[in-house]
């Protein structure tokens, strides 16, 4: 959702079609509440087209591009075509969000004895969209800790946060391979690998015997750069024990998994 009255060139907008003729689909922008933009036929879908109906309906949800905004005509020209499946999968991802955030911020507010508006237009000031204070406020960012809000809306606001808000986990994991051949070449191992499991905020380690010398490793972040950058660190620690300690240590290989709640 946006504090702007017109969506500006170049921008995607979720739309609702309201209106499909011969030549041209009229729909309403959905983030500019009273706003009618126009799909003409040409804009609908790349090559050419006998029925339009066959590639847009009335009631149908879609994400545009904007190619022009004329505000003393009350213009807004879209285009459909130029959208691909990603960029409408986001764009639709993001409007969802939006929506459930503005949502709960009416509940913070009620919460809080305040007016939604107010909250928002603070929001807004410091992130320039309402869900992300959300995410910040689970993984714990100081930027929602200094929101220009009133105690109680802040309050409010985290309850609401931590009630709703799931924020997508990942892993990376890989194999480390520690010898020694000393005397005490177990408890080196076991020193190496308690160095394996370094604090890091937001990151969970996990270290699991797979049989000797290999031993699973196991990283869980809110993303990918994060989990990798726990994963190297905790590896190199563990090979850094053992090789100063006269044995070998190696770390195999790195698994991606996709996102988990």
């Amino acid at each position: 959702m946006s504090e702007r009255d017109w969506p500006e060139n170049g921008e995607l907008v979720v739309c609702t079609v309201k209106d499909v003729k011969d030549f041209a689909a009229f729909v309403n922008l959905d983030e500019y509440p009273g706003r009618v933009g126009l799909i003409p036929i040409s804009e609908v879908a790349t090559g050419w087209i006998k029925y339009i109906r066959d590639h847009i309906r009335e009631g149908q949800k879609v994400v545009c591009k904007v190619l022009h905004v004329d505000p003393s005509r009350g213009h807004i020209d879209l285009s459909l075509k130029d959208v691909n499946e990603h960029q409408r999968r986001e764009k639709i991802r993001e409007w969802k969000n939006e929506s459930k955030a503005r949502k709960w911020i009416g509940f913070a507010a009620a919460a809080a004895g305040e007016k939604a508006e107010d909250l928002e237009a603070a929001i807004y000031s410091r992130y320039g969209d309402l869900y992300s204070v959300f995410e910040d406020i689970v993984t714990g960012e100081d930027t929602a800790a200094s929101l220009p809000v009133s105690p109680a809306a802040k309050a409010a606001l985290e309850q609401v946060a931590r009630e709703n808000v799931k924020i997508p986990r990942v892993t990376v994991s890989g194999t480390l391979v520690l010898t020694s051949s000393k005397p005490d070449g177990v408890n080196i191992i076991r020193r190496a690998l308690r160095s394996a499991e370094p604090k890091v905020p937001g990151v969970d380690i996990e270290l699991t015997y797979v049989g000797a010398p290999n031993y699973r490793i196991k990283v869980t972040a809110g993303n990918y750069k994060a989990a990798e950058k726990a994963i190297e660190k905790a590896a190199s620690a563990a090979i850094g024990v053992i090789e100063r300690a006269g044995g070998e240590g190696r770390f195999v290989k790195k698994h991606k998994s996709g996102k988990v709640a």
